[in-house]
């Protein structure tokens, strides 16, 4: 198995939770192992960001808390505990210096905000400083949370235009059918693409001190092979997992992406962890997106959902619900609204003249998947 990993110039590494501690307890030989391998990619000429989990359980063996069952108390674990994992992660890479960057998906969705965060991630990594990642916990909701760290890590390889993310867990690889279930059932090296018979070789079920499990993983997937990026799922309990991956031993499940590359705010649109809205569209204004690249008009709207200004990002979908793509919109919701069906003449008369003539541009559209 030859390793695509060979020649990304940046790669984000992303840990989860039941690598890092078992029982709530953290665990510095695997913190040092994933720092071992850091380095040995550093080594071989790569710029590192690291995506963390390990808070929460952190937080809860210091404070010898159950469990946690509200968002409240899901907060107060991870305040306590952000401390003491990069307490481990500062001893792990000593004397390297590692800095913590803690983000929620409101700071991704907003584009000024995005490139702050893309800024500073850029900065550490020229002063040679490890960045470590994790989700703002502490001041997450339900609505601006990104879901898990596995998602999280997409979208910082989005942002920091990474061309591999390596996704280390307890389990070492996605096989045919989950192996808690049926213990004959045989690991999957290499896929190109993550179709519903791929998803439905995974369980729902989340790792034992974590939110996400192996659908968690492939919804990741899927987000990374339509950016370009390609993901690495590896077994987080070998110590030498991401020195293996590097040399391309045939370890964990690779997923090689075949599509397009966004780059810039089309990245940023095609990565978007929060959107405001929904335009449904005909299938004649899908196909224009879809192959000609064209911008959105409002004679192709059929419908608007949501309440959004001007500049918001959405969502937009063909009549039969399929996603065609994400776009920042040049209209508020209500005017969309008033002027869906309409050819730019009519939306002329009704509206003025200097008016935005499309409802979303080419150039803040980015399709779902290769056009």
């Amino acid at each position: 198995m030859g390793s695509g990993l060979a020649d990304a110039k940046r790669v984000v590494v992303k840990v989860g939770s039941a690598v890092l501690a078992d029982g709530g307890k953290l665990l510095p030989e695997r913190f040092q192992a994933v720092a071992r391998g850091v380095l040995v990619l550093e080594r071989a000429g790569k710029e590192v960001v690291l995506v963390s989990s390990g808070a929460i359980a952190a937080g809860r063996a210091l404070l010898a808390r159950p469990r946690p069952r509200t968002l409240p108390e899901l907060q107060a674990l991870a305040a306590a505990g952000q401390p003491e994992l990069m307490r481990a992660w500062k001893e792990a890479f000593s004397p390297r210096a590692v800095a913590q960057v803690l983000l929620d998906a409101g700071d991704l969705a907003d584009r000024r905000r995005f490139l702050n965060a893309k800024n500073t991630l850029e900065t550490l990594l020229a002063w040679g400083v490890v960045p470590v990642v994790n989700e703002n916990d502490t001041v997450m909701t339900e609505e601006i949370q990104f879901g898990d760290n596995d998602q999280l890590a997409v979208l910082i390889a989005g942002l920091v235009e990474a061309e591999a993310l390596l996704l280390l867990s307890d389990v070492d690889a996605l096989y045919e059918k989950d192996p808690r279930e049926d213990p004959t059932a045989r690991p999957v090296r290499e896929l190109a693409e993550v179709t519903p018979e791929v998803l439905a070789m995974a369980s729902s079920r989340p790792g034992r001190a974590g939110r996400g499990g192996m659908r968690s993983k492939l919804f990741a997937a899927k987000r990374a092979l339509d950016a370009g990026i390609l993901l690495w799922l590896l077994p987080g309990r070998d110590p030498e997992a991401i020195e293996k991956a590097l040399a391309g031993e045939a370890i964990g499940t690779r997923f090689i992406p075949r599509g397009r590359r966004y780059g810039g705010r089309k990245r940023w649109l095609a990565q978007m962890p929060v959107l405001e809205g929904e335009i449904v569209v005909d299938a004649g204004a899908a196909r224009a997106l879809r192959e000609r690249g064209a911008s959105l008009l409002p004679v192709g709207v059929r419908g608007v959902r949501g309440n959004f200004p001007a500049g918001a990002p959405v969502k937009v979908v063909d009549e039969e619900g399929r996603l065609v793509g994400y776009g920042l919109v040049e209209l508020g919701s209500e005017t969309i609204a008033r002027i869906k069906g309409l050819h730019s003449g009519e939306v002329a008369r009704l509206l003025g003249r200097g008016v935005p003539e499309e409802v979303i541009h080419r150039d803040r559209f980015a399709l779902a998947e290769e056009g």
